[in-house]
């Protein structure tokens, strides 16, 4: 049985996760140490104890879903003897948590991830100023059908599939006039649901060049490592190992649209059968279960599920 790890993206959040994890696990707690102090802030204090409203600026929700994620790899790793090079065929995570993957994977380090992700939360709030930009999610029209709404739609203006998270669920990103009109478009068109979210900017469109530029100085100016594990990148939805085609691809997903559909399929026809999402929520088990129907897709963010995962991977439920 092949096995991947997938780490969550910013909408995952809540006020208090990790902190049983942290009092349970000693692994835990010296990652959120380690972001903490890579940031100069106590980020601790705000994940743990709020309020929700600071928790889910950009800025903070990135860096704490990314200590979040690897705070539970790592005590995977401490307490299950998990070995990413030898038990796993892939890594991915729902655009933020690329960064988590990386540095699970050992082609970042946790200080390096956690200040290349709070300085990518606030180039990309700082893209748009508010109001300009907006979000919808439309529930029910196939990707190639969310195109083309989301280009009828536009009339000069950005409006583009930010993200294809399977199962008839696209996510249209750009200006919020042109979104707007996105979502009447979808609902005359059959879709079941179109709505706006409540988001702080316009992610993964191209009025998010602005973030890329800021990206692509502060990617120069880091090393990257070939990762230990293949990490599916989002703009391409392929496998890659390669430092240079790796920064390609982060700096391109500021912009571009995550393809989530796509990278789990290329897992699984690639033999994946067992999905572990890594982190905070179960967004992702629910959006791998729509794609990959037949697969084995288990959340891991508590102590009691550690323990279970624990239970299963050593006792030879789970084979690679």
């Amino acid at each position: 049985m092949s096995v991947a790890f997938i780490f969550p993206g910013q909408g995952s959040q809540s006020v208090g996760m990790g902190k049983p994890l942290a009092q349970a696990f000693a692994p835990a707690r010296q990652v959120f140490a380690e972001v903490d102090a890579a940031l100069d802030q106590k980020l601790t204090r705000i994940i743990w104890e709020g309020p929700a409203e600071e928790l889910i600026l950009t800025e903070n929700a990135q860096p704490a879903l990314m200590a979040m994620s690897l705070a539970v790899m790592r005590v995977l790793e401490a307490e299950a003897g998990v070995d990413l090079a030898r038990d796993a065929a892939f890594v991915a995570g729902h655009s933020l948590g690329e960064y988590s993957a990386l540095a699970a994977s050992g082609a970042l380090s946790i200080s390096e991830a956690a200040r290349l992700v709070r300085l990518r939360g606030r180039a990309m709030q700082e893209s748009v100023p508010v109001g300009i930009g907006a979000m919808a999610a439309l529930i029910g029209l196939e990707f190639d059908q969310a195109v083309a709404v989301a280009e009828q739609a536009s009339e000069g203006e950005v409006c583009q599939a930010a993200n294809d998270n399977g199962g008839a669920q696209v996510v249209v990103s750009g200006h919020r006039a042109a979104v707007e009109r996105a979502v009447e478009i979808a609902r005359k068109n059959g879709a079941r649901r179109a709505t706006m979210l409540s988001v702080s900017a316009p992610f993964h469109c191209a009025l998010m060049q602005p973030a890329a530029d800021v990206m692509s100085a502060a990617l120069a100016q880091v090393s990257i490592k070939p990762p230990l594990v293949p990490v599916v990148a989002n703009v391409s939805a392929t496998p890659l190992r390669d430092p240079a085609e790796i920064v390609r691809a982060l700096i391109a997903q500021v912009t571009g649209t995550v393809r989530w559909r796509e990278s789990v399929r290329v897992m699984a026809a690639a033999g994946v059968s067992k999905f572990y999402e890594v982190g905070a929520g179960k967004v992702l088990s629910g959006l791998v279960r729509r794609i990959a129907q037949g697969a084995q897709i288990t959340s891991i963010g508590t102590p009691e599920e550690v323990g279970s995962f624990k239970a299963g991977w050593l006792y030879g439920e789970i084979n690679v």
